[in-house]
C-alpha cells in the first residue's frame, strides 16, 4: 500500500476543509485504505461537489468551487493538465477531480450513505466494500475504461465480491 499517495491526499483534502469541501478519496488508493490491500494504485482520484450532469457540464463549471480548487492544487506545486479531467500533475503523481454528486445516477450510491472518516484531523469520505463494488461494476461496464484499464477493475470486482 502506498502510503505517500494517501499522505499527499490528507494534505489535499485538509486545504479542501479550509474552503468548507469534504472530499471523497475514490480509486485504488481509497480502495486500499478500506482493504488494507495493494492495489498499485496509479493515482488519486478525488471526488468534491459539482453539476450533476458530470462531464456534460462545462469543464470550467462542471466542480464547484473549480477556482478554488485550482488555486489550492497550486498552492500545493501541482499544476493543471488537463482541463476536462480536471487532472493536476505534480512529481508524476497524478491527481484528478471527478464529481460526488453523479454517484447516485452512475452507481446507485446514495451520498446520504457515504460514510465520513478523519485523520490527522482532515474530514473525508470512503466507500464501503460494498459500494465500492457498485462503482467498480459500472465503471466496467463503460468499455472505454475496460479497455485502458487493462482490466483491473474486473480483479477489484472479484475481491470484492468474495468479501460482501
Amino acid at each position: 500500500m502506498n502510503n505517500h499517495k494517501f499522505s499527499e491526499f490528507l494534505k489535499i483534502a485538509r486545504r479542501l476543509n479550509e474552503i468548507q469541501i469534504t472530499p471523497l478519496l475514490m480509486g485504488s488508493v481509497g480502495l486500499e485504505i478500506v482493504t488494507g490491500e495493494n492495489w498499485d494504485a496509479q493515482d488519486l482520484d478525488i471526488h468534491v461537489p459539482g453539476d450533476e450532469r458530470g462531464w456534460k457540464a462545462p469543464a470550467e463549471k462542471a466542480i464547484s468551487e473549480w477556482n478554488c480548487v485550482v488555486a489550492i492544487m497550486n498552492s500545493l506545486k501541482y499544476r493543471l493538465v488537463d482541463l476536462h479531467e480536471h487532472q493536476f500533475i505534480k512529481s508524476g503523481l497524478s491527481v484528478e477531480f471527478g464529481i460526488i454528486d453523479t454517484l447516485p445516477s452512475f452507481a446507485g450510491v446514495l451520498l446520504e450513505d457515504l460514510e465520513i472518516h478523519k485523520k490527522k484531523d482532515v474530514n473525508f469520505y470512503l466507500l464501503t466494500l460494498n459500494q465500492y463494488l457498485h462503482v467498480y461494476e459500472a465503471s466496467f461496464k463503460d468499455s472505454y475504461r475496460a479497455e485502458n484499464n487493462n482490466y483491473k477493475d474486473f480483479h477489484k470486482i472479484e475481491y470484492l465480491k468474495a468479501k460482501a
